[in-house]
């Protein structure tokens, strides 16, 4: 079966079945101590294009996604350790921008590998620690989904990069946010706990697998960014395509059993199996990007 047909998630669940993997709960491993590592590659041409995004920015975003898991495990970052493969031809000054988008990000570079290659790759390893890791598996029939921001600014961010339209949500997709003060609080008592790297729709149905229920999100509730309905309406786009389909918002999505704080409330969780995505009470379908399959939204690949 070729990887178009089995997709990722087909990919990971085969490896797991033929032992060849452990149990994956998520996109950090736990660790005796409470260390927690995660690893995400950018690879250029599928996540990234050098005339849509400056070095900088490059470093920033590949430094942030990784934050995004330690966020996403309630994990206080240590360090990041970087591999960096690149075309010799590369300016200096270049390589210098990524790491100093990197350092924008706030967390050392403590090692990492450089090598040559036809084009950018950059894979990013990053370290933290954490008293509590919620993971997937944990959500209760009664919980509460929430999330922590507005969804659908990345999704509308690169349509203008494809479209050539000048707009401040390119800076979403490019430089998305950081929620690891987030993390670290509704790890304290979420049940369940990841970033929405592949869009609501798909990241909710990871809570649902690994937890044995039903997720239930009504779309009417999903916080779109500003900007995003406007967009997706002048370009012919589903909105809550953008908003739940696409992904790379990197907020966080819990399974609580109370709503704290700034989170929204998008869903709940209730008996049975499967994501039910609710419009007007009406179930709906969409779908997430999930990596070898092609989605419903032309885009690249988010970074997890």
């Amino acid at each position: 079966m070729r990887l178009s047909e089995l997709g990722e998630l087909g990919l990971l669940a085969e490896l797991e079945r033929q032992g060849l993997v452990q149990r994956i709960e998520g996109d950090a491993a736990r660790l005796p101590g409470g260390l927690v590592v995660t690893q995400d590659a950018l690879v250029e041409g599928v996540h990234f294009r050098l005339d849509w995004t400056s070095w900088r920015d490059l470093g920033y975003k590949a430094a942030a996604v990784n934050l995004s898991d330690l966020a996403a495990s309630a994990a206080e970052p240590e360090g990041l350790v970087v591999t960096l493969a690149l075309p010799p031809e590369t300016d200096t000054e270049c390589v210098l921008e990524l790491y100093r988008g990197m350092a924008e990000a706030g967390v050392p570079v403590i090692g990492g590998d450089t090598s040559s290659a036809p084009s950018v790759l950059l894979s990013v390893t990053a370290l933290g620690r954490a008293e509590r890791v919620p993971g997937r598996g944990g959500a209760k029939p009664g919980d509460l989904l929430v999330v922590t921001g507005t969804l659908g600014a990345s999704a509308a961010g690169y349509l203008c990069l494809e479209a050539g339209i000048e707009s401040p949500l390119v800076a979403a997709h490019l430089r998305p946010p950081l929620r690891l003060a987030e993390g670290r609080r509704l790890g304290a008592h979420a049940h369940a706990l990841l970033d929405l790297s592949d869009g609501l729709a798909v990241d909710a149905g990871h809570i649902a697998r690994r937890s044995g229920l039903r997720c239930v999100i009504e779309l009417e509730r999903v916080p779109v960014a500003e900007g995003v309905a406007e967009l997706a309406s002048r370009l012919g786009h589903d909105l809550h395509v953008l908003a739940c389909g696409f992904g790379e918002d990197y907020e966080l999505l819990a399974a609580t059993a109370e709503a704290e704080g700034e989170t929204i409330v998008v869903g709940r969780c209730e008996a049975g199996s499967g994501v039910e995505l609710r419009l007007g009470g009406e179930p709906v379908e969409l779908r997430g990007w999930e990596h070898f399959r092609r989605p419903r939204l032309a885009s690249p690949p988010p970074s997890r």
